[in-house]
């Protein structure tokens, strides 16, 4: 199913005029760009009893943002579990404090579904090979 969507935003992200050109010798616009947080800070608190206890573990989290930026909270939803209730729940308490400026096709916003991966890692741990 994720792999459909995925296949699904590629397919919509890249179908479109190719052969745009413009007058002024700029380049096109690319012809999409994905959300991006503004945040400085991550507003995701890791929680204090997993990370005394050295859990660790990535969330993905499904989320959209409309054309102004502004995440639709009734959208998001946890797209992968870490195995841990708490960190999942953490992620998705911190959605509520993410920024972003929109995603945008051909340098005009635009609503946008996508995926962000929420990892929670001790700093001073040994890398346990979790490649998300």
């Amino acid at each position: 199913m994720r792999q459909f969507f995925l296949m699904c935003i590629f397919a919509f992200a890249c179908g479109g005029d190719l052969d745009q050109t413009l007058d002024s010798g700029q380049p096109p616009a690319p012809d999409h760009e994905p959300p991006v947080m503004t945040n400085g800070n991550s507003p995701v608190e890791y929680p204090l009893d997993l990370f005394e206890r050295r859990q660790e573990g990535t969330v993905v989290l499904r989320l959209y943002v409309d054309q102004r930026g502004i995440l639709v909270p009734e959208s998001t939803a946890v797209a992968e579990s870490s195995g841990y209730p708490s960190l999942d729940s953490a992620a998705l308490a911190g959605t509520a404090g993410m920024l972003f400026a929109p995603a945008r096709r051909r340098g005009v916003a635009i609503d946008a579904a996508f995926f962000q991966p929420v990892h929670f890692r001790i700093p001073d741990a040994p890398n346990i090979g979790d490649s998300r």
